[in-house]
C-alpha cells in the first residue's frame, strides 16, 4: 500500500467508527464494552491493512472483525451479563396472547410482506430493522443478536450465558414476535 493509499485506508476505517459503535452498543448494551470492542477492531484493522484484500466492502470486513471482538467481550464479561432466570419461562407473554389462539394458530395471519429479498436490499429497511432491534428488551435483544447477527450456535449461547436450550428458544421466539410486530407497524404497513 502506498503512503496515500494508507492514509486513505486509515481515514475510511476511522469513518466507520460511528457505525461500528452503534452495532456494538446493540449487542453489548454497555457503553464501555462497546467502546472497547470498537477500539480493538479499529486497531486490528489498522495494524494489518493488508488483511483487507478488497474481496468485500470495507464496512463488511470491519463488521467481521468487530463480531469477533464482541464475542470476546461477551466471554470476558459473561458473569456480568444478566440472563433471565428459569422462572421467567412461566410468565405469560401478552404479545403471544394477542397473536395466537390457544391451539397455536395465528389469530390474524401475518401481513403480506411482498418480496422480502428486494426489501432487504433497501437501506431504509435496515434502519427500521435496527431501530426495532434496539426496542427489544435487553436480554432478548442480546440473545437475538448473538444468534442471528453474530451467528453463534444455540449451544454456544447456552454455554456462554448458562441458559437452558428451552429458555433460549423461548427468549428467541419472543424476540422474533416483537421484531415481527415492530416491522409490520413501521415498515410493511407503510404505504409506498
Amino acid at each position: 500500500m502506498s503512503t496515500s493509499e494508507a492514509g486513505s485506508f486509515e481515514q475510511q476505517v476511522a469513518d466507520l467508527r460511528g457505525y461500528l459503535l452503534k452495532f456494538a452498543r446493540l449487542q453489548l448494551r454497555n457503553e464501555t464494552w462497546a467502546e472497547d470492542a470498537v477500539s480493538e477492531a479499529l486497531l486490528a484493522a489498522l495494524a494489518k491493512p493488508q488483511g483487507f484484500a478488497q474481496r468485500s466492502q470495507l464496512k463488511t470486513w470491519m463488521v467481521g472483525i468487530l463480531k469477533h471482538k464482541i464475542i470476546d467481550a461477551l466471554r470476558q464479561h459473561r458473569r456480568e451479563v444478566q440472563a433471565p432466570g428459569d422462572g421467567e419461562d412461566e410468565r405469560a407473554d401478552p404479545l403471544e396472547d394477542m397473536a395466537f389462539h390457544a391451539d397455536g394458530h395465528y389469530i390474524e395471519p401475518p401481513a403480506d410482506w411482498g418480496n422480502p429479498e428486494q426489501d432487504l436490499g433497501r437501506r431504509q429497511f435496515f434502519a427500521v430493522l435496527e431501530a426495532c432491534a434496539e426496542k427489544l428488551p435487553a436480554v432478548q435483544g442480546r440473545l437475538f443478536l448473538m444468534r442471528e447477527w453474530l451467528e453463534l450456535s444455540s449451544e454456544e449461547i447456552c454455554k456462554e450465558l448458562s441458559l437452558t436450550p428451552t429458555n433460549l428458544y423461548v427468549q428467541l421466539h419472543r424476540a422474533r414476535l416483537r421484531l415481527r410486530e415492530c416491522l409490520e407497524l413501521h415498515w410493511f404497513a407503510r404505504t409506498p
